[in-house]
């Protein structure tokens, strides 16, 4: 699929995804290419004289400083702890609406947000659809850095391939000074709820990319259509 076919198909699940917003509602603002798509589409329709009473509250320092760009109001979630729905790409979806996300380096921040919404809205296209979560994408694990070098082991006890997330040569660092291990399981990961729960009980791991039970909704824009697949007609 050519680059621009696949933002096209970004750009019509990110505006059914807007069917979600309402003016007045506190919203929050996922990152990556995908949410990117979704905040032109705010962006166009505040300066059509809609949505002029809406919040965001932005999950990374480029989401952040992309909405300041289109004019898009925000608040810190001290000022906003609470939010009607917050939107959001996936790295995977699975039948059961279980996510990896974080390949964008912000899930700690993203699954706070989540957290903290009524709703919970993925926008994906049909390449981030799986069987089975860590077929396609590793699974990303925020640590402490002081606690980097005892992790490998440990993640490795667990079946996982851990490497460390370097770009342009240098160790990537999240907006709240952590690092990511970047997990390969071969066999993708049989029982995501085990390994979620193994690895926030492990000293210095602070999130993973896990997201379960957490969409309400996952709208999906394939080359037949947009498809919305919600929680509780999930398989």
């Amino acid at each position: 699929m050519h680059t621009s076919d696949t933002e096209a198909l970004k750009r019509a699940a990110a505006e059914r995804a807007a069917e979600w917003i309402q003016d007045g509602m506190t919203v929050g603002l996922g990152t990556g290419s995908t949410v990117r798509h979704l905040l032109d589409v705010i962006a166009e329709r505040r300066a059509a004289g809609e949505w002029r009473s809406i919040v965001g509250v932005p999950t990374s320092d480029d989401t952040e400083q992309r909405a300041l760009r289109l004019d898009i109001p925000l608040a810190t979630l001290a000022e906003r702890p609470r939010m009607e729905v917050a939107i959001d790409g996936a790295d995977e979806v699975d039948p059961q609406l279980r996510l990896i996300k974080g390949l964008g380096a912000a899930l700690l921040r993203e699954k706070i947000v989540a957290a903290a919404s009524a709703q919970l809205v993925i926008v994906a296209d049909e390449t981030k659809v799986v069987q089975r979560l860590g077929t396609k994408a590793p699974l990303p694990v925020e640590v402490d850095p002081f606690s980097e070098p005892i992790q490998p082991d440990f993640l490795r006890s667990l079946g996982a391939e851990p490497v460390l997330r370097v770009k342009d040569g240098r160790t990537v660092v999240t907006d709240g000074g952590n690092h990511i291990l970047d997990c390969r399981f071969p066999d993708g990961i049989a029982d995501p709820e085990d390994i979620e729960r193994r690895l926030l009980l492990r000293p210095g791991i602070l999130e993973c990319g896990l997201f379960l039970g957490m969409a309400t909704a996952v709208v999906i824009a394939g080359s037949g259509g947009i498809e919305v697949r919600t929680r509780g007609a999930a398989r």
